[in-house]
C-alpha cells in the first residue's frame, strides 16, 4: 500500500463528504490550499470543536452544545405541543419558518424493516415517557412523505392516541411553484386528501 500525498490524501477525506464526487473533492481541496493559513486552522478548530463538544439533548435527542438544549429549556417554548422529527436536521428546517413555538423529538431515524431499523432502534420509547408524563396536549408527526415517513407515523399514531393527546400530520402535497404536470400520482393524492377551504 502506497502512503498518499498531502494533497492527495485531503481530496480522498473530503470524497468521503456526502454529495462530494471526484472533481468537487480535488476542487475544495485546491480551494483550502489557495487560503490563508488562519483560515485553514479556524475550519480544523470547527471540525475538532463540533466532534468534542455536540451532544444528544437527554430530553429531544436533538443536537446541542448544552443538555439540556435550547428549544427544551426556552421559557417561550409551549411544551405542550410536540414535534416529532426523524433527524436533528429536520429541526432546522422547521426553525427557519418561524411558524412553530412548541418543542421537538428526534426519532434518529425512521422505521425500516428491509434496512433493519425497528421501534427499539428509534426515541420512541423516551417520547410515549414524555407524553405519558403529562403536559403534552398536541404531538405533530412531521416525518418525511416518503414510505419509512409514513409507516413511522402510522405506528407513533398507534401508540399516542390511547395515552390522551391530540395527534396531528403535517400536511403534504405539491409544493408552492410547482406544476401538476410534473407532480406524480401520490403527491396529487396527498394534495387532494388534504385540502382545506379557503
Amino acid at each position: 500500500m502506497t502512503r498518499l500525498g498531502p494533497l492527495a490524501a485531503l481530496i480522498e477525506q473530503l470524497q468521503r463528504l456526502p454529495g462530494i464526487g471526484a472533481k468537487s473533492a480535488q476542487r475544495l481541496a485546491f480551494h483550502l490550499l489557495r487560503q490563508p493559513r488562519d483560515d485553514a486552522e479556524a475550519l480544523i478548530e470547527a471540525i475538532r470543536d463540533v466532534k468534542e463538544r455536540i451532544t444528544y439533548c437527554s430530553v429531544c435527542h436533538n443536537i446541542t452544545d448544552v443538555d439540556p438544549c435550547y428549544y427544551c429549556t426556552h421559557d417561550g417554548r409551549d411544551r405542550g405541543v410536540v414535534c416529532v422529527v426523524e433527524d436533528a436536521h429536520n429541526v432546522a428546517a422547521i426553525e427557519k419558518t418561524n411558524e412553530f413555538n412548541g418543542v421537538y423529538h428526534v426519532l434518529m431515524g425512521a422505521l425500516s424493516p428491509l434496512s433493519g431499523v425497528g421501534p427499539d432502534d428509534l426515541r420512541i420509547r423516551s417520547l410515549l415517557e414524555r407524553v405519558g408524563a403529562g403536559g403534552v396536549e398536541e404531538v405533530i408527526l412531521a416525518t418525511n412523505p416518503n414510505v419509512e415517513g409514513e409507516a413511522t407515523a402510522i405506528y407513533l399514531a398507534r401508540l399516542l392516541k390511547p395515552l390522551g393527546v391530540r395527534v396531528t400530520r403535517i400536511a403534504m402535497g405539491l409544493p408552492v411553484g410547482s406544476d401538476l404536470d410534473y407532480a406524480d400520482d401520490v403527491t396529487v393524492h396527498k394534495a387532494m386528501e388534504g385540502r382545506r377551504e379557503i
